[in-house]
């Protein structure tokens, strides 16, 4: 193997959270889960402030790291969010995420002085089929800013795996799967792009 190869093999590990020098042990097929939440009528409870954005993308990585072995990406917009992880037990991840959920649906219903206000929707977790469904997700949710009109370029957005994604993987490699993994109709009619 090249020195390139060997370098491409060990940022692909490294961004899939497989062991780096050892063949991946998998405890199960189905460990990889897209997991999407939306805020009620979606609204944009969320994005109320970009500090408020800052806070809850803080809050869902760490809390969520408790409970999955890795989360590859993802994105907090103003009305909804994506995650794309890797969990053996996706149950409690989702009772996790339903914790943060009830915890800052209080908060900000308190900061807005709107006690009683539904705040969140729904909770949705897509078990990954393939490698080719993992890297069409993966381009889904860094390029949502997008499709949701925020920003022109996906790597603009500031509440996303983005950056680490392009740093770990570099322009070229990512690039490349999107050009080998395009999202053509993924998402199509989940919600409307003005959303």
């Amino acid at each position: 193997m090249q020195k390139s190869q060997r370098a491409d093999v060990l940022s692909l590990r490294r961004l899939t959270c497989l062991p780096w020098h050892s063949p991946p042990h998998r405890e199960s097929q189905r460990t990889q889960y897209h997991i999407t939440a939306a805020c009620y009528e979606h609204r944009p409870i969320i994005g109320n402030s970009p500090q408020r954005m800052a806070d809850f993308e803080e809050k869902i990585l760490m809390q969520l790291r408790v409970e999955v072995q890795c989360i590859y990406a993802w994105v907090i917009l103003p009305n909804h969010y994506h995650l794309l992880v890797k969990t053996s037990d996706v149950k409690k991840a989702l009772n996790r995420l339903s914790r943060i959920h009830g915890s800052t649906s209080y908060y900000w219903n308190g900061e807005e002085n709107l006690r009683g206000r539904k705040v969140w929707y729904n909770l949705v977790e897509t078990s990954i089929k393939s490698d080719a469904h993992f890297w069409s997700t993966m381009n889904y949710i860094h390029h949502n800013p997008v499709h949701h009109g925020y920003v022109n370029q996906w790597q603009d957005w500031a509440f996303s795996s983005a950056d680490d994604f392009l740093r770990d993987f570099g322009r070229n490699k990512a690039g490349k799967v999107w050009r080998n993994y395009p999202i053509t109709d993924y998402g199509k009619d989940w919600d409307p792009p003005e959303m």
